[in-house]
């Protein structure tokens, strides 16, 4: 038997439409495990300047993120799973068009098709069982033996984390990835795109873009994907003024 074709992808901004940290977030709130004045008094000027777009987007997500390690010590288990279940439940049809088509187009090629995202492992789990994945990692947030959260984590949204994450499951499923596809949007999925035959960047940032430019193999194989509205537009490093 030959090597399996795997296809990677990120979540948060490229499969999902935002990060689903901001809908997690505003649950806690709703539940009063985050106080909502946390959202006026440190989030909202973050929103504010992404929004405007005169901000950067990485940077309100890391505010709710850091808010959000504190808030989720000391919290069981089963709390969290529960309202991530309520989440992906509510909000987890909310992709682009592109990437859910891609998934199915995956499956049909009998790839094996895993998620890497630094979002929470407890989301990243519930949106993997509903649209079909056959592995994921996420962020860990970990606990003591009472299955309390420690307030301590395990990051998987930087570049670092997903080669390793990349390496695990190329020994895991015995995977080619001169063969394989990955897809994400942020600077922080690089390393995982530059590691497979097939890179596609979904709605990139800047610096992903200036990246993919500046690196020869990238820049040559990359295919950069702008979905807006109705329409998908297929583009090139090369073809990306910035």
């Amino acid at each position: 038997m030959g090597k399996v074709t795997a296809a990677f992808f990120d979540i948060d901004g490229t499969l999902y439409r935002e990060g689903m940290i901001t809908e997690i977030f505003k649950k806690f709130i709703k539940s009063d495990i985050i106080e909502s004045e946390r959202w006026y008094n440190e989030v909202r000027h973050y929103y504010i300047q992404w929004d405007k777009r005169m901000g950067n987007y990485d940077d309100y997500l890391l505010k709710m993120a850091n808010i959000y390690i504190e808030a989720v010590k000391g919290l069981h288990r089963t709390q969290v799973e529960f309202i991530a279940k309520n989440v992906i439940k509510q909000k987890g049809d909310r992709v682009y068009t592109y990437t859910r088509d891609r998934i199915v187009w995956h499956k049909k090629q009998g790839h094996k098709i895993i998620t890497i995202s630094g979002s929470p492992i407890e989301l990243v789990r519930e949106m993997s069982l509903k649209h079909g994945f056959d592995d994921y990692i996420g962020t860990k947030y970990l606990m003591d033996e009472t299955h309390h959260y420690t307030g301590e984590i395990i990051p998987m949204w930087d570049r670092e984390s997903k080669k390793k994450a990349i390496d695990y499951f190329v020994d895991k499923y015995d995977i080619d990835l001169s063969t394989s596809y990955a897809y994400g949007d942020t600077a922080g999925d690089f390393t995982m795109l530059k590691l497979v035959g097939n890179p596609i960047a979904m709605n990139p940032t800047r610096e992903l873009v200036h990246e993919l430019k500046n690196d020869e193999f990238t820049r040559k194989k990359a295919k950069i994907i702008v979905e807006r509205k109705d329409m998908i537009y297929t583009l090139t490093p090369d073809s990306i003024e910035i």
